[in-house]
């Protein structure tokens, strides 16, 4: 059985990003995947009705497990408290990941919604501390392993290694 993966819509190309730009990726990894029907799109923000653009926001006070729990904000450039929209933006790419029973994710470096290792560190200088946005510390959470465009070999392995266990 091939695995369903959920991908960062501005890895795809799909122009959602806070400026209005993509960061499309060019992997034949993906392009397979593409072609196999197995690559499930998905942009939290936009979901959660964030418009396109939008000013860049960034989690101040933790990381996006701390934003879940109340600890800490996503705040944008503008001073605006932002988290309601990136928690429902979570909570609806973890009810399509269900939906769709994807059991692996793909997503945006460094994002407030999508960074699995490293986010910006909430000052807007462009200095990052290790942590995770606030979908991908839900996905983590509900056992969905979460890699990033930077990871695709690990995560080739990782997608190859569970359809193994399929067929057994």
């Amino acid at each position: 059985m091939l695995e369903k993966i959920l991908v960062s819509s501005c890895l795809l190309g799909q122009k959602v990003r806070y400026n209005g730009t993509d960061k499309k990726i060019g992997d034949n990894r993906l392009d397979k995947w593409l072609q196999e029907g197995r690559v499930i799109p998905f942009c939290p923000e936009v979901a959660a009705a964030l418009p396109v653009p939008r000013a860049p926001a960034e989690i101040s006070g933790g990381d996006g497990n701390q934003v879940h729990d109340g600890t800490a904000e996503v705040i944008d450039a503008d001073m605006q408290n932002v988290s309601k929209y990136f928690v429902e933006g979570a909570k609806l790419a973890f009810a399509e990941a269900k939906r769709a029973e994807v059991k692996v994710a793909l997503l945006k470096a460094d994002s407030p919604s999508c960074g699995n290792k490293d986010i910006h560190d909430g000052t807007f200088s462009g200095k990052k501390i290790v942590g995770s946005g606030v979908t991908a510390a839900l996905l983590e959470k509900k056992g969905i392993p979460v890699f990033n465009e930077n990871e695709l070999g690990a995560m080739d392995s990782y997608v190859r290694n569970l359809e193994n266990m399929d067929k057994n």
